[in-house]
């Protein structure tokens, strides 16, 4: 293939594998086999995640200015993901468990962040290359891989114990093997530029800041990024207490990323013929809808919800996809530095989880709800209010706004 899409399909679940040992696996994996306190656990991972959302500027800021050796850049970054992810599961901690988790978990969010912010600056170049839908084929490709890696990521640990007694440290020699084979893939797409003075933070952050449209666009990934860090915060929970389901949060997880997984080219297949925009609103009143359903849901509704997960996964599909185009078609457009914007973007995306684990669980612990013991109906009420009625109220106010926005169409070569 002369494009080499599947390149970036493959990197872009590569990244992905190392989004849900970050905030699921790993966290799990400590506390299960070195003792470590929930309470001492649950300190270190608000802290990290702090650093993690301050941190994704000056990444991007770092993406820029090494833009050059773009290429050494990322080796080393893949390096140093691969190596953070096999001394967190596969090397026995030297000094204290919970600082060895902390070190390796900065390592590992630290690349896989500055990965993330040069693999989506550079997708802006290459989708110039593929024609005037070259946005949209882009994200479809590069979103699809990316949730068939979350995906992966989910089960892996899980299937690998049948076939050995130490499943995370198997799980990490793979990662390891799929980054080389990744970066080998990607390497000649890496494209940098000719040197150039070392570019001045707040220089390369304001034209996205001073772009109207760029603004908006950030506020509604903001927004529309909320109700899924709510979502994401709360499932567990939502299904071990108000669904009476304990066992059944891998399967219906597994389900609402395949769903997403699977929806993207559809989704990117529907923004090429009839652009981006009514066709993301549509996905949005799809999550909308799923949101409103699960408020109705009792003891014993898995049926139900895992269709409510089908059908919000699938809405997250478009999410993905198309919001990022839409921002890259507008960098595009206006000539911005592409790195450090998507180091914005980055940081609004972690913003949302970071609120919602600040704000939500405070709330449900005012309201006397209790994770694995049994709740009185006010708490029940109070965690399903939150889980199903706060995403519909953030989904209409980003559905407002983009319906209001107006944008240029990014099949064609218009500026907006």
């Amino acid at each position: 293939m002369t494009e080499r899409l599947a390149a970036w399909s493959l990197f872009a679940a590569l990244i992905a594998m190392a989004g849900l040992p970050i905030y699921i696996h790993a966290p799990k994996f400590y506390v299960d086999t070195f003792g470590i306190s929930l309470a001492a656990m649950g300190f270190t991972l608000a802290a990290l995640r702090l650093i993690d959302v301050v941190q994704d500027p000056l990444l991007g800021w770092l993406a820029e200015a090494t833009r050059p050796s773009r290429r050494l850049g990322i080796a080393l970054a893949t390096a140093l993901m691969a190596a953070s992810m096999a001394a967190l599961f596969a090397v026995a901690p030297p000094f204290a468990p919970l600082l060895w988790f902390a070190l390796c978990l900065t390592g590992l969010f630290s690349a896989f962040s500055f990965l993330t912010i040069c693999f989506y600056a550079e997708g802006v170049t290459k989708a110039q290359t593929l024609g005037p839908q070259g946005h949209i084929r882009l994200a479809g490709w590069r979103e699809g891989g990316s949730l068939l890696g979350v995906c992966l990521a989910a089960v892996a640990p899980v299937a690998l114990i049948a076939l050995t007694n130490q499943p995370f440290a198997t799980f990490a020699l793979v990662f390891a093997a799929i980054a080389l084979i990744a970066t080998i893939a990607m390497h000649r797409e890496w494209l940098g530029r000719p040197a150039t003075p070392a570019p001045n933070p707040i220089a390369l952050f304001r034209p996205v800041l001073a772009d109207p449209l760029s603004r908006r666009l950030l506020l509604i990934a903001l927004l529309n990024a909320a109700p899924v860090a709510v979502t994401s915060t709360l499932f567990l929970f939502f299904v071990e207490s108000r669904l009476a389901s304990p066992g059944y949060e891998g399967p219906l997880l597994l389900l609402f990323f395949l769903a997403a997984a699977l929806s993207t080219p559809v989704w990117s297949y529907l923004a090429r013929r009839f652009t981006p925009k009514p066709v993301l609103l549509s996905a949005m009143t799809l999550a909308i809808a799923a949101f409103l359903w699960t408020y109705t849901l009792g003891p014993g509704d898995l049926i139900p919800f895992a269709i409510i997960c089908a059908a919000s996964g699938a809405a997250l599909g478009a999410d993905l996809t198309l919001l990022p185009a839409l921002f890259a078609t507008r960098l595009a457009q206006t000539g911005t530095p592409e790195a450090a914007a998507f180091g914005l973007w980055s940081f609004v995306s972690k913003l949302s989880l970071a609120l919602a684990a600040l704000i939500i669980l405070p709330a449900l612990d005012a309201a006397g709800f209790q994770p694995g013991l049994t709740n009185s109906d006010s708490a029940l009420r109070t965690l399903t209010l939150i889980y199903a009625g706060l995403p519909c109220v953030l989904k209409v106010i980003a559905i407002a706004l983009l319906a209001a926005t107006r944008l240029s169409d990014p099949t064609k070569d218009a500026a907006s």
